[in-house]
């Protein structure tokens, strides 16, 4: 392997225990967070707020940042993308166990890349592609409300069916609806699991940059919010600010084109995953020596600024935890993860409309895969 892949230990808190945590708090059952038992939980998942833009930021989100003790940092999947890591959340499960390992992945019946997030067609149901039961399911045989908040634009998606069955969907437009409608969950006094999703942050990034004064000011109004928020839920419930993954900036000068080198893609039949995540695809007529060669040429091309692993490295290094047998061939048989601030595009594609974001996250750095993990309300830690 090209460099050691930073692997977390086996006994990092991760993403994948947030929402079961959450639901086992509220059953009086033992949870991996250590969550204390609340009455409701509420679980606000901020796109693309990383550990690292929080702190970076803090003088912008006193609140949070004043709330995120050093012990309050997990790790979030890999790739560090949000369907992979939205999925992970809401089964409790690692990507090679859900089966949504990457942004785009190879959909081998019909040999072409898919959208994790709005590629869902008859040829990649949500109800089957999507392998795991959700933890939305599980709370509703525990007799717990599980409700998930987010923008009107997802409520039937194909991505919402596939990672948020089991749970009702209440639609909100702005950060400041969601919260209003997680308050009115909460005020029925029955027991609740709620989801809160906020995609603006990640959104400007993606346009902006995460540095940008139009994501500084998203970030104030999400810190008012959760503040104001806390003040009136009700006493008993747990909240937890979490994130799916961080951002890093890349502007365009660090932009690095894979055509530019022909002997890197030749061979190569779908360039899929993301721009700081590679998932190179194979063309299934190369025979074990041209594969291996086409892995060299890549080691030898972008080992200094990229970790470059085959599909067989990354699992046995754990990457995408267990895999299941309809998920290992959704994986890419060449991996290229980013280590420096650059981004990989392909020149050749159709669409080149990604070219245009800064914001990007993806590979396995600090600043992509740790996320806050902030503990309030009835989960607060003394």
């Amino acid at each position: 392997m090209s460099a050691m892949l930073p692997v977390p230990a086996d006994t990092a808190p991760r993403l994948t225990e947030v929402l079961g945590s959450s639901l086992a708090s509220l059953t009086g059952a033992p949870n991996p967070l250590g969550l204390a038992p609340a009455r409701s939980a509420v679980v606000v998942l901020v796109d693309g707020l990383g550990a690292a833009n929080l702190r970076q930021r803090a003088g912008h989100a006193r609140h949070l940042a004043g709330a995120m003790a050093k012990r309050d940092v997990i790790h979030t999947v890999v790739p560090t993308t949000t369907a992979a890591a939205l999925a992970s959340l809401t089964t409790g499960a690692m990507p090679g166990s859900h089966g949504l390992v990457g942004y785009r992945t190879l959909d081998r019946a019909h040999d072409r890349l898919v959208n994790q997030l709005n590629g869902w067609d008859a040829g990649m149901r949500p109800e089957t592609w999507q392998l795991r039961p959700t933890i939305f399911e599980a709370a509703a045989v525990e007799g717990v409300d599980a409700v998930v908040i987010g923008a009107p634009r997802y409520a039937d998606s194909g991505f919402t069916r596939a990672v948020l069955r089991g749970a009702r969907y209440v639609a909100g437009a702005s950060i400041a609806d969601r919260f209003d409608a997680a308050l009115d969950v909460l005020d029925r006094g029955a027991p609740a699991l709620v989801y809160l999703y906020i995609p603006e942050l990640d959104q400007a990034a993606h346009a902006s940059g995460w540095e940008s004064d139009r994501w500084l000011g998203l970030l104030e109004q999400l810190d008012a919010e959760t503040a104001s928020f806390e003040r009136r839920m009700p006493r008993g419930t747990g909240l937890l600010v979490t994130a799916d993954h961080g951002v890093v900036d890349v502007p365009a000068h660090r932009h690095v084109f894979v055509d530019a080198k022909p002997e890197l893609v030749d061979g190569v039949l779908h360039v899929g995953g993301e721009p700081r995540f590679l998932q190179l695809y194979f063309d299934d007529e190369l025979d074990a020596a041209s594969r291996a060669s086409l892995v060299e040429r890549w080691r030898e091309s972008e080992s200094g600024r990229s970790w470059v692993m085959t599909r067989a490295e990354a699992i046995a290094a754990g990457l995408f935890g267990e895999v299941a047998p309809e998920a290992e061939s959704r994986i890419g048989d060449l991996l290229v993860a980013a280590r420096a601030g650059i981004a990989y595009y392909d020149r050749r594609a159709a669409d080149r409309q990604a070219e245009a974001m800064i914001g990007q996250h993806g590979s396995l750095s600090d600043e992509e895969a740790r996320v806050p993990l902030i503990r309030r309300g009835a989960f607060a830690r003394a």
